[in-house]
């Protein structure tokens, strides 16, 4: 199934119309990965929340332990398909009751390889609604960069991708391929979702891999999400955009070369001096 180490990686773009039935996003989640690992995959993303999509009382108490019987279903998938899962961002709770919203990375053995944390919580007022993400988890502190097939991943969750200096630390540390699982709101996504993700691809020459929910008409109250979940190449380009379907997977072949080549036409991770941005600007009075 797989071609050369280090060449191409064959990584599975998902999207579904997630809701408050965790037990049926779950089965939507086990039939996407044994679908995908029939199509080739060896990666499979699964967006942020798609086990579970509703406020902020309900996120918290539908918290999963990672031994918990979910996330053991979804072990079972990776390991039956044979592919990489991972769980794009669900509300985990730690030993001592702390949330966090979690990546989760499951090899293709079945096993709990490591989990990303989450570091921006979404805080913010959108079309007249709070989403106070900081009330349900806690915010992670550390990066993460896994590695497969020699080539290096790295993982962040939705509201990351404002943060353009975490990505550039990314690629710095030798990511070339970059996931961003997400529940991105409707209203934010028709304007910002496209152009943040191909200006991370472009700025640090990566694939960027997004997964995504999609908004469910069939509850007023419940969180519209944007879907058009996405694979953008190191250039910029759209190579997959899964649109607004409600439920839809898509195996996109990345060719690593293409990272190389953006690398070295526009060799900006050489370029960057990060003594200098570390100074206080001159303020000059002009007029």
């Amino acid at each position: 199934m797989s071609n050369a180490k280090g060449d191409h990686l064959r990584v599975a773009l998902t999207q579904w119309q997630a809701g408050r039935d965790l037990h049926a996003n779950l089965r939507t989640a086990e039939e996407m990965i044994d679908n995908c690992g029939r199509e080739g995959a060896e990666v499979v993303l699964l967006p942020e929340n798609g086990l579970l999509l509703g406020g902020n009382a309900e996120m918290r108490a539908a918290a999963l332990d990672t031994d918990g019987a979910e996330i053991a279903a979804l072990r079972r998938a990776a390991q039956r398909a044979q592919v990489v899962v991972v769980l794009g961002g669900f509300k985990r709770r730690g030993a001592d009751g702390t949330i966090f919203n979690t990546a989760l990375v499951i090899d293709d053995r079945g096993e709990v390889a490591c989990g990303y944390d989450k570091i921006h919580l979404f805080d913010a007022t959108v079309g007249g609604r709070s989403f106070a993400a900081s009330s349900v988890e806690s915010p992670g502190e550390t990066p993460l960069i896994i590695q497969i097939k020699g080539i290096k991943i790295g993982v962040t969750i939705c509201y990351d991708v404002r943060f353009p200096e975490l990505y550039r630390q990314l690629a710095l540390q030798g990511a070339q391929v970059i996931l961003v699982p997400s529940a991105f709101t409707y209203i934010t996504g028709s304007a910002h979702w496209e152009v943040l993700l191909r200006a991370r691809a472009i700025e640090n020459g990566v694939f960027i891999v997004a997964s995504a929910t999609v908004r469910d008409q069939r509850d007023a109250d419940a969180v519209q999400t944007y879907g058009h979940a996405l694979v953008v190449a190191p250039w910029g380009q759209v190579v997959a955009d899964l649109g607004e379907a409600s439920s839809a997977y898509h195996v996109v072949p990345l060719d690593i070369q293409r990272v190389c080549e953006a690398r070295a036409s526009l060799p900006v991770l050489r370029h960057v001096r990060p003594d200098a941005y570390t100074k206080i600007p001159r303020l000059v009075i002009v007029s």
